[in-house]
């Protein structure tokens, strides 16, 4: 699947918003490893991440070559300033109406409007795909990406206490977050 969009950020940037490629797989691990050293709101910690560059490149060329997922890349001079994906659940009658979200944008870059274009471009994905709803976990206490994704018309639809155990044994409640597409 490809995307292309230009938008323009609150800072006066212009941001291009397109499907990662093979030729993204370096500066993609980089910023993957990057954004989640700077915050406990995402799923793994960097050093989980077990990509190589070569199976980075094979990753985003399958997002590019499939009719119903995606890696978009946020792109701002040439800097990836965020990644935000879609992936099917499960290709079982039951449940391939379905679809994931996922988010990450480096912290320099919070704030400026990439968060909502990157949220967007992937509902505009997930119906252009054919998916009936598209759905997130998101931390409860991440109040900023909730309000992004309420406003943008997800529905809490329920919620684990014990979504996430830190390394310092605390728990991260998850909210569970849907958005139906038809």
């Amino acid at each position: 699947m490809e995307y292309f969009k230009k938008i323009t950020l609150k800072d006066g940037r212009e941001c291009v918003l397109r499907n990662g490629t093979e030729k993204d797989a370096v500066p993609a691990l980089a910023v993957f490893k990057h954004t989640h050293e700077q915050t406990d709101w995402l799923l793994t910690y960097a050093e989980e991440n077990s990509f190589t560059e070569e199976s980075e490149a094979v990753f985003l060329k399958g997002k590019t070559e499939s009719e119903n997922e995606i890696e978009i890349i946020a792109d701002i001079s040439g800097t990836i300033a965020g990644m935000a994906g879609i992936e099917q659940y499960g290709k079982q009658e039951k449940i391939k109406h379905r679809a994931e979200f996922g988010i990450s944008i480096d912290r320099a870059y919070w704030g400026l409007g990439i968060g909502r274009a990157l949220t967007e471009a992937c509902i505009v994905c997930a119906k252009t795909a054919g998916y009936s709803q598209l759905e997130l976990f998101v931390v409860a206490d991440n109040s900023r990406a909730v309000s992004l994704y309420e406003s943008a018309g997800f529905k809490v639809f329920g919620w684990n206490p014990r979504g996430h155990r830190l390394r310092s044994g605390q728990w991260q409640e998850l909210l569970s977050m849907r958005i139906e597409l038809d």
